[in-house]
């Protein structure tokens, strides 16, 4: 039984040289309560109502700490478990679904359901937001039969749950999945001032700007360093058969200018591909983003969830400053957190 996670919390926080601060406590004491209405033994829930509060979804703005508590909190549970990009968990629903288009598709998710809960009990996204029209209106149903198994998942957001998928095409669809959130989850914000992730302890290192002749010299000379004694061996990933070249890899650190990565249909599935194959990646001559390239945006801030998801270092270049990047309409919010993720992935420690 986990016992006094408020305690630990505090104690991590100091280890890690962290401010703590009573928002933060704040969730610390419901995910106490959320552990122990869904993790205690069947002897000890005698005593308890028992709970519909199967998930707990933490929203907030970008660098107030949510994934850094969800992740403490993940690492001390003592279950079956799996940390999941939720682009990845989708795609693996949609092979499960494949690969058995010949079989009974009417319960196919809740087989998939099934086959899910015989590995795990408890599955962690890691900021979930919902883009692709395919998994809106799927959402629902798949949700339903993972509760009806009984299988727990804690979520982090940068967007209240009600908010999801706003303005996106069908959206009708994908309110019965809003409802069975709203009646399964424990619903928090946690509010901080200050992007810990933009402190003066961690500023920024590799990004690169303005796009002009002394940036390029000063990527050019940083890539040198990074690749310097290895060999240039390009490698060919197939996937899903579609090659995608790689022509600058050594031995597992690369570039690309990012419209080979945004600018051509590639997805989540490529992107995680490419990311699997990396040990450090330079983007160069990223642009600003408006209505026009939106499409182009969407695949950054997919690209970008991906790289941060894997604990990829990398080096950018861009027009400006990344405190200076503008956003279509449409992705505004989600653009938050990539700008901010920006901020951590320039400035993360690299071992080659």
């Amino acid at each position: 039984m986990l016992k006094d996670l408020e305690e630990k919390f505090k104690l991590y926080c100091e280890s890690a040289n962290l401010e703590v601060n009573n928002n933060q406590i704040n969730v610390i004491k419901k995910l106490q309560d959320y552990f122990n209405e869904n993790f205690t033994s069947s002897l000890l829930k005698i005593f308890k109502k028992k709970s519909k509060k199967k998930a707990f979804y933490l929203h907030g703005g970008v660098g107030v700490g949510k994934t850094m508590i969800l992740n403490f909190f993940f690492d001390l549970i003592n279950q079956d478990k799996k940390r999941l990009h939720f682009n990845e968990f989708m795609l693996e629903f949609h092979e499960f679904v494949h690969s058995r288009k010949n079989k009974d598709q009417e319960n196919i998710v809740s087989i998939f359901a099934k086959n899910l809960r015989s590995k795990l009990s408890l599955i962690y996204f890691d900021e979930f937001q919902v883009t692709n029209i395919v998994d809106a209106m799927i959402l629902g149903k798949l949700f339903e039969e993972i509760f009806k198994e009984d299988i727990k998942i804690i979520l982090t957001s940068n967007i209240n749950i009600s908010d999801l998928y706003k303005d996106g095409l069908q959206r009708d669809q994908f309110l019965p999945f809003i409802e069975i959130m709203r009646e399964n989850a424990i619903n928090h914000e946690l509010k901080i001032e200050d992007d810990y992730r933009k402190s003066k302890e961690n500023q920024k290192q590799r990004f690169f700007f303005p796009l002009n002749q002394e940036t390029n010299f000063k990527i050019n000379k940083f890539y040198r360093i990074i690749t310097k004694e290895k060999k240039n061996s390009p490698r060919i990933l197939n996937i899903k058969g579609r090659d995608f070249i790689i022509k600058n890899f050594y031995e597992g650190s690369s570039r690309f200018y990012f419209d080979e990565l945004c600018d051509n249909n590639l997805g989540a599935e490529d992107y995680l591909e490419i990311v699997k194959n990396l040990k450090f990646m330079i983007i160069e001559k990223i642009p600003q983003f408006n209505d026009i390239n939106s499409n182009q945006q969407q695949r950054f801030i997919t690209l970008i969830d991906i790289i941060y998801d894997k604990n990829l270092p990398i080096a950018v270049t861009a027009s400006q400053d990344v405190s200076k990047f503008t956003s279509s309409r449409s992705l505004q919010e989600p653009f938050k957190r990539t700008v901010s993720r920006l901020y951590q992935l320039t400035s993360m420690k690299y071992n080659l």
